[in-house]
C-alpha cells in the first residue's frame, strides 16, 4: 500500500485497527512512534547495485491503555512527515515489536489494516543458478484420474 492509499482509507474511518498475519489485532492503545523514509542502497548476490525506498511506520504499545490514535491524527502525522522529510508516494512498510522487530507489508480489507508477511528472495536468480519456476496451464490436460469411468480401471 502506498502513502496516498492509507490517507484515503483513513479519511473513511472512525477508528484504526491493525491485524497481524495470525489474525490477532495490534493492541488498540498502540502508538505510531515513527513515520519516516528508509533508503536501502545495496548490492545483490549477482553484483547489481540497487536502491529501494519505503515509508516506514513503527507501531508500539505501551501501558497507557486509554490511548487511542484517531484516523485524523494519523493523517496529520503523515502529512507533517511528507512535508518535513519530502517523502514521495512510496510503499509502506510497518515495524512492530514481536519476539523481535518484525517488518510487514500493509493491505486494507475495507475496515482493518492488514499487516502482511514479507519474505526474503534472491534478486539475481539468473546469476545464482536458481531455475525460474515455470507456470503450467492445467486447463485441458486429460489424465486417467480426470477421465475415470466406472469399470475403466483407473481407480
Amino acid at each position: 500500500m502506498k502513502l496516498s492509499e492509507i490517507k484515503n482509507h483513513l479519511a473513511q474511518l472512525k477508528t484504526i485497527a491493525f491485524q497481524l498475519p495470525d489474525g490477532s489485532l495490534v493492541q488498540e492503545h498502540f502508538h505510531v512512534t515513527e513515520v519516516g523514509e528508509v533508503t536501502k542502497h545495496f548490492i545483490d548476490c549477482g553484483g547489481t547495485v540497487r536502491h529501494e525506498k519505503v515509508v516506514n511506520f513503527q507501531l508500539w504499545s505501551a501501558n497507557d491503555y486509554n490511548h487511542r490514535l484517531h484516523p485524523e491524527k494519523l493523517v496529520k502525522i503523515i502529512e507533517l512527515s511528507e512535508k518535513t522529510l519530502g517523502m514521495g508516494d512510496l510503499e509502506i512498510e510497518v515495524e512492530y515489536q514481536g519476539d523481535s522487530i518484525m517488518k510487514f507489508g500493509l493491505d486494507f480489507d475495507g475496515e482493518t489494516f492488514l499487516l502482511t508477511s514479507k519474505q526474503t528472495d534472491c534478486l539475481a536468480k539468473d546469476k545464482c543458478g536458481i531455475p525460474e519456476k515455470k507456470k503450467v496451464e492445467l486447463v485441458g490436460l486429460a489424465t486417467k484420474a480426470t477421465s475415470c469411468t466406472p469399470g475403466g480401471g483407473c481407480c
